[in-house]
């Protein structure tokens, strides 16, 4: 029996959600008919499920301008240094329940909507996740503006308002089809236009060299509409901006070049222009050199560089005439964080701008632009690794191609001196690639043009300065640092997990949700068993919620008593999805030959979107419907064995499932998966990991302690030496009988009696040409499973390592990965201080003209 709560056990519970005091309630009802009305122009009688969502939206945006204009309003009166957090994705998913939570009006918010007769549930999931992101990438830049709100830190993302984001997965017939995600339709109540800061960014055109200086002249312009969104912080009244940006064609565009008659082609062809906006390249992992790519690269960081430069300009504390012209401190006030490699031309462009158009001199402009940016590496997988043909750049960017070469000339003069006549280093090191096609590296540009280069996991640092930035850091060692990853506790753990929240704070208090280091304290709860059956009931109910939820959208009985074991992320070859393909057909082979053993019961779910050209991935997807289909099928396995994919695998998808999951999958071959922060969601919520040593799996090995994970599979050193020695698939495939077994049925049809040779690409791949190589890890990996499911039938033993892991999660909060990068790269200190809310009085001094600074 789980222990009564005490009153004061009850009124924190409460507080992880907010109070719903009878003021605030009548308030949100009062502005939620106000919306209704005046907003939505409808009543009660006419009104839609949609209208009440976005009156709901509207209401709790309220709670936010005065706070968002509060906050800017402080920035401007204290004039800190800002950073710059600039990704071409930004996968937020959705924003109301988030927002709720760090204002704390959950609970009021609950109690208004109930008193309309409304459900809040159902209204939260009529919104549409803001898809803007293909995977862990953008979905850390959304965890990143979370901290940065709740640190205190004056920090902006800036990206672009793709009108189609990541597309719709649906699974017909066991395979992928893509759908557009027009997540637009129906408006967006978080976010606001602000055409008075359109920019005009430029292309094509060519360069003239004057006695004045440079000119980039008869280019073609598309104007940079932005859409601010707000980022609120966590109980601290701090609301930032993400600013993305949004393409329109300037009102002559192609119309002064018409010739009689056509004008109606002229406006036609302004789609050309705005098409730069318009879908996200849905690439994970994978460099897609196209030129409309390179377009939606240059356009977010020319708009935004002038709006730094002008906020830069005008932010000067206690004047309203005067403006910064020195821009010798622009490294003192501005940081820039170029997530990945996609945002590189804010090198080039920077440099364009403190030359050409502010006449500085270039060792100056070099200088300034060295101290304000840098560059986070997240992939050490050569096809991901941005590499631009020199002839798409000298057509759309000539002036940047320009800068770029003499970036390389003084840098190649540099190194000349460093290591004279080493050649062979010379071109290793060169930002422009030789070969057929001359390409520029935009890794080493962003690693030249930065003061600090990091890795996203302690082993993903040491395998890029032993590999493959080899050559620059022995160079420039000072520049390379270790950021690891983190998450937000506020949305994945506080928002999708209320219920752990709560028997968390119950024994620790809520502090923990702004120091997650705090969770360290449960330790002292290990063996308490009142504390070990609470962590087990609020698991079992997750597993209740998200078993009927499969039952209603797979029409599939679940049965809530196996263990949910979870592989979700992007479909790739690296991620290993045909290592737990092996796995599941290996268990059902097992099951079949000894049906009255005492099998541990599992519900094995796969999810992940697979890159709409890439073969292989979809391949991988149709493989596991295909076993799933035969598994599910089979009387003999019954309910002991179950495959589900889970379609469109998304933010809000997985908030629902990782609540619910006993397992995580972490399966990539070592030294191949930079960091992974779906490790660190599952880890907090109770899930426990099996995985090889590999990104942050080894970090929360340590943190949690080793033998409170299921590590299996070669490390780093072991990959190496079986890369020298030649990777040989067909001898594992002789000498494990189940291996064969399993690649046998697979090649011989049984998964696809109707065409036999369906999954042949694979096999081959698995037997010839496997980079990842599955099987060298298969032997190792079923071993290490079922030590999972003998642990799994000790539910006591099991939830006392879900302990020591929520107990170690602390090192994964993205508040302390931010807090590293604010002190060690970008120059500034996090706060937990509170700002004033907006009914409290301004204090000492009126502030003026912020929107200056917006």
């Amino acid at each position: 029996m789980a222990k009564p709560l005490t009153d004061q056990d009850k009124r924190k519970q409460i507080s992880v959600r907010g109070l719903a005091g009878v003021e605030n309630v009548t308030d949100l009802k009062t502005n939620f008919n106000r919306h209704l009305h005046f907003t939505l122009v409808k009543d009660r009688n006419v009104a839609t499920k949609r209208d009440y969502y976005f009156a709901l939206a509207n209401t709790v945006r309220d709670y936010l301008v005065g706070r968002w204009i509060r906050t800017q309003q402080h920035y401007y009166e204290k004039d800190p240094k800002r950073v710059y957090y600039l990704s071409l994705e930004f996968y937020m998913g959705r924003t109301l329940q988030n927002t709720m939570v760090n204002l704390a009006l959950e609970n009021a918010c609950d109690e208004a909507t109930y008193q309309l007769g409304l459900d809040m549930e159902e209204l939260q999931d009529i919104e549409e996740d803001a898809g803007l992101g293909n995977g862990g990438l953008g979905r850390l830049a959304a965890c990143f503006l979370d901290s940065m709100a709740s640190l205190g830190l004056a920090a902006y993302g800036y990206g672009i308002r793709y009108e189609f984001g990541i597309f719709n997965q649906k699974i017909v017939d066991g395979w992928q089809v893509e759908e557009a995600d027009d997540w637009l339709r129906y408006g967006n109540p978080w976010e606001k236009a602000r055409p008075e800061y359109m920019r005009p960014v430029h292309f094509y055109g060519r360069v003239e060299h004057t006695a004045d200086g440079v000119k980039w002249v008869d280019t073609q312009v598309v104007l940079a509409l932005p859409y601010d969104t707000p980022v609120p912080g966590y109980r601290n009244n701090i609301v930032n901006t993400m600013r993305l940006w949004s393409a329109k064609a300037p009102c002559d565009f192609n119309l002064k070049d018409f010739n009689v008659g056509g004008y109606i082609q002229a406006v036609l062809d302004r789609n050309l222009a705005e098409n730069i906006s318009r879908v996200l390249y849905p690439n994970d992992n994978f460099f897609e050199g196209k030129e409309l790519r390179l377009k939606q690269e240059y356009f977010v960081v020319a708009a935004t560089l002038q709006d730094i430069v002008r906020r830069f300009k005008a932010s000067k504390f206690g004047s309203t005439e005067f403006v910064r012209l020195d821009l010798s401190s622009l490294p003192d006030k501005v940081a820039i964080q170029l997530n990945d490699t996609h945002p590189a031309m804010a090198i080039p462009e920077l440099m364009r701008i403190l030359v050409d158009v502010e006449k500085l001199t270039w060792e100056k402009a070099w200088d300034i632009v060295v101290r304000t940016c840098a560059y986070t590496n997240h992939t050490v997988l050569p096809e991901a690794l941005e590499r631009w043909p020199v002839d798409l750049f000298h057509n759309l960017l000539p002036r940047h191609l320009e800068i770029i070469y003499e970036i390389n000339r003084r840098h190649l003069e540099r190194i000349t001196k460093l290591y004279p006549g080493d050649l062979d280093r010379l071109r290793r090191m060169s930002l422009i690639e030789e070969g057929d096609i001359k390409k520029i590296n935009m890794a080493h540009l962003c690693i030249v043009g930065s003061h600090a280069v990091n890795g996203v996991a302690r082993i993903h640092s040491e395998i890029i300065k032993d590999t493959v930035f080899k050559d620059f850091y022995e160079t420039d060692p000072e520049k390379f640092q270790n950021k690891t990853n983190g998450i937000t506790p506020r949305r994945w753990l506080v928002m999708c997990n209320p219920g752990l929240a709560e028997v968390i704070a119950e024994v620790i208090g809520e502090d923990y949700i702004r120091d997650l280091d705090q969770l360290k304290k449960l330790l002292d709860f290990v063996d308490d068993d009142s504390f070990i059956q609470d962590v087990a009931k609020v698991k079992q109910e997750n597993k209740m919620k998200f078993a009927a939820y499969l039952e209603e959208q797979y029409k599939m009985k679940i049965n809530p008593n196996s263990m949910f074991d979870v592989h979700v992320k992007r479909i790739h070859e690296y991620k290993r999805q045909l290592l737990n393909c092996l796995h599941i057909i290996t268990l059902y082979n097992r099951i079949k030959k000894e049906p009255n053993k005492s099998w541990t019961p599992r519900t094995i779910m796969i999810g992940g979107k697979a890159a709409p050209g890439y073969h292989t991935a979809k391949m991988i997807i149709k493989l596991i419907t295909s076993i799933g289909d035969i598994v599910n099928n089979d009387p003999v396995v019954g309910d002991r064995l179950k495959v589900i994919y889970l379609e469109n695998y998304r933010v809000t998808l997985a908030e629902k499932v990782i609540p619910a999951s006993d397992l995580s999958e972490q399966i990539s071959t070592a030294g191949t998966e930079a960091s992974g922060t779906g490790n660190m969601k599952f880890m907090l919520n109770g899930a426990l990991t099996i995985g090889t040593m590999d990104g942050a799996n080894v970090e929360m090995a340590e943190e949690a302690g080793e033998e409170n994970l299921f590590i299996f599979g070669m490390r780093v050193p072991d990959v190496e030496a079986l890369d020298k020695k030649g990777y040989d698939a067909a001898s594992y495939y002789r000498r494990i009988p189940e291996l064969k077994q399993a690649m046998d049925q697979i090649s011989g049809g049984f998964f696809s009696p109707s065409q036999p040779d369906l999954f042949k690409d694979l096999v081959n791949m698995l037997m010839n040409h496997d980079r990842f190589k599955v099987f060298a890890d298969y032997e190792d990996y079923i071993q290490c499973q079922e030590k999972v499911s003998a642990l799994y039938k000790d539910p006591k033993e099991w939830t006392k390592m879900v302990i020591h892991n929520i107990a170690g999660c602390g090192k994964f909060s993205s508040d302390r990965t931010i807090s590293q990068y604010a002190r060690e790269i970008w120059g500034m200190e996090p706060s937990l201080e509170k700002i004033p809310a907006p009914d409290d009085p301004l204090g000492v001094k009126t502030l003026k003209i912020y929107l200056l600074i917006l």
